[in-house]
C-alpha cells in the first residue's frame, strides 16, 4: 500500500486519479499557437508563437481553459520563424528560456544600452533575474522552438523596455480570439 507523506491541495482533496490525469496532462497537438499573446508580437520582427502549458506565461493572460492550472511557475513553448524575436523587456520574477530546438540569440542590457549577447543551441538555457532587461532573436535560418518558464503562476505582464510599447502593453488581452 502507498502512503501520500504530503497532503493533496484543498481543490483535489476528492478528486479521482482519473480527472487528476485528465486536468495536468497537457499535449503538444492539443495547444493552440496563440499568435496575439504579446503586444510586440504585432510588429515584424517581434512575430512568435506561446503554446502555453501551465498557466498563462509572461503574456499577462490568465484565461486559458486548456492550460494546466498554475501554482508556483508558468510553462510555455515559444515557436520563433528566422529573424524574429521579442522587445527587451524586463519581468518582476525570473524568466528562463530553455532551447529545446534550433538556436536562439538571446541578450540582457543595462539602462545605459550596453548590451551582451550569446547564441543558444538546444538544451542550453539563460535564468533571467528580475530587473535585468533582457529578449531574444532567431537569427539563424530554421525556426526556433523553446521553453519559457516564469516564477509566478500569474506574473504581470512584461515591462517592455521601450516607452511606447510599455504604454500599449495590455492591448494584446482586449484584442479577443488568437489569431
Amino acid at each position: 500500500m502507498s502512503i501520500a507523506r504530503h497532503p493533496r491541495p484543498p481543490e483535489l482533496v476528492t478528486a479521482s486519479l482519473d480527472d487528476i490525469m485528465a486536468r495536468y496532462v497537457a499535449r503538444f497537438l492539443d495547444r493552440k499557437p496563440d499568435w496575439a499573446a504579446f503586444e510586440d508580437a504585432k510588429i515584424d520582427g517581434f512575430r512568435r508563437a506561446q503554446h502555453r502549458f501551465i498557466g498563462a506565461g509572461g503574456s499577462g493572460k490568465h484565461d486559458d481553459p486548456n492550460a494546466i492550472p498554475a501554482r508556483n511557475f508558468t510553462l510555455s513553448i515559444m515557436f520563433v520563424n528566422p529573424g524574429q524575436g521579442n522587445a527587451a523587456h524586463t519581468h518582476e520574477v525570473e524568466e528562463i528560456f530553455f532551447v529545446l530546438q534550433g538556436f536562439l540569440d538571446v541578450f540582457v542590457e543595462d539602462e545605459s544600452g550596453k548590451r551582451v549577447e550569446t547564441r543558444l543551441g538546444p538544451w542550453e538555457c539563460i535564468a533571467c533575474p528580475p530587473g535585468v532587461i533582457h529578449g531574444y532573436e532567431n537569427r539563424s535560418l530554421e525556426p526556433v522552438y523553446f521553453q519559457v518558464m516564469l516564477g509566478r503562476a500569474q506574473p504581470d505582464a512584461m515591462g517592455y523596455a521601450d516607452d511606447a510599447l510599455f504604454k500599449r502593453r495590455d492591448a494584446h488581452l482586449k484584442a479577443g480570439e488568437s489569431i
